[in-house]
């Protein structure tokens, strides 16, 4: 893990359901954009392939809707991509987490400031 230089925040999106969605599969599906492969992705993440297929499977469920489409090998030499309700699920979380920083911006560095008296 690493160490931070100031407080963060991360969001994590409590589903219809019973579904959860936040930093670990938002991450997910940013390394399977990037590299083009569910088991590169988990490589990359430090997660067993396994692991990453079940939580696609999670994600797939949770949204009701395929978020990854995954080709078998041959010429093109198979690989995953993220589907278009995928790509919009990206965009709205990435984009509810960096308002809510920018909000949260002054709160958040005054958990670091001593407080006069202590």
């Amino acid at each position: 893990m690493t160490k931070r230089e100031k407080p963060g925040l991360s969001i994590r999106i409590d589903l219809p359901g019973g579904g959860r969605f936040g930093p670990g599969k938002a991450a997910l599906l940013d390394a399977i954009a990037d590299l083009g492969s569910i088991n590169k992705a988990a490589t990359h993440l430090g997660m067993s392939y396994p692991r990453a297929k079940k939580l696609v499977e999670e994600m797939n469920r949770d949204f009701g809707a395929p978020l990854i489409i995954s080709a078998q090998g041959g010429a093109d030499g198979g690989g995953s991509r993220l589907t278009e309700t995928a790509e919009n699920i990206r965009n709205i979380y990435r984009d509810l987490c960096n308002r809510s920083l920018a909000h949260n911006k002054a709160l958040l560095a005054s958990l670091c400031r001593p407080k006069s008296g202590d």
